[in-house]
């Protein structure tokens, strides 16, 4: 019986000892602590981000053109979240304020004293600043541009129809000498000879390249409800000049010499709009 007694004696004590000491004490256990994630939202791209290179595709209106001044191009890439450089190519027609339209006593409508069409050709280098930015998907963006650039100045001869047998005779008559030929007030004396006016593209052999420079500055108005795509107006100012005048129009006859540099000019500053459409990538 006291062998029995010895051993479960010492048994409890052994139990005892390798029992964790909050057992022992009869305290509630305290658990460890678990590790704690924290979760970092990641940004949201930005317009900036999403895209480096702009090309875009507009129509200009001008004060130094007709209806519509011309058609140009820009592509632009992005250094930085506020500023982009570009190149841009640019065709633009000058229409002189002088020009009058004239019907002839045959029914056909000619440009008085007008001898030569004039366009222009602008490649040009510039930057475009972010001035505002815009939504995601949302809102109008406004950038300011700064750009400059020679200017190829085209003089094309303007053709018309002339009757020599009815300038001499003033009579016409079904074997007329009827010749497309550049105006030249010296050699076309008689205005009532002048049929009509001749085919848009009759002198484009003949063009001449006048060289100049010019300098644009202005604001775009970007209204692109995707990133990809962009769409919007751009309003500002172009100063130009030319080497020589672009002479276009030209009444100096025999009887009335007249200087051309009286209607023809070589300095055109203007204001000019554009509606343009592109994308980004």
């Amino acid at each position: 019986m006291k062998q029995f007694l010895t051993i479960g004696a010492l048994a409890g004590l052994g139990a005892l000892a390798v029992s964790p000491a909050w057992a022992q004490a009869g305290a509630t256990p305290t658990p460890a602590p678990q590790p704690v994630l924290t979760v970092v939202p990641s940004a949201a791209p930005s317009d900036e981000q999403s895209y480096r290179r702009e090309t875009v595709f507009g129509v200009n209106f001008n004060t130094q053109g007709g209806l519509i001044g011309g058609v140009n191009v820009r592509s632009a890439k992005v250094m930085s979240n506020n500023m982009l450089w570009f190149w841009s190519l640019e065709g633009v027609f000058f229409k002189n304020p002088k020009e009058e339209s004239v019907v002839s006593d045959f029914g056909g409508t000619f440009t008085a004293y007008k001898t030569n069409y004039a366009f222009a050709l602008r490649p040009s280098i510039g930057i475009q600043r972010i001035l505002f930015h815009k939504a995601a998907e949302a809102g109008v963006q406004v950038n300011g541009l700064l750009s400059a650039g020679p200017s190829i100045g085209l003089l094309m001869p303007y053709y018309i129809s002339y009757d020599y047998t009815y300038a001499q005779t003033g009579r016409p008559s079904a074997n007329d000498v009827i010749v497309n030929e550049q105006y030249d007030p010296n050699k076309h004396t008689a205005p009532q000879a002048i049929v009509d006016r001749a085919p848009f593209f009759a002198g484009i052999g003949s063009t001449k390249v006048v060289p100049g420079v010019h300098l644009r500055g202005g604001l775009s108005f970007e209204y692109g409800r995707y990133r990809d795509a962009v769409a919007g107006a751009e309003v500002g100012f172009v100063v130009e000049a030319y080497t020589k005048r672009l002479i276009t129009l030209d009444s100096s006859t025999p009887a009335a010499p007249v200087s051309p540099d009286v209607l023809n000019r070589q300095f055109f500053p203007s204001v000019y709009l554009t509606l343009y459409l592109g994308h980004r990538s």
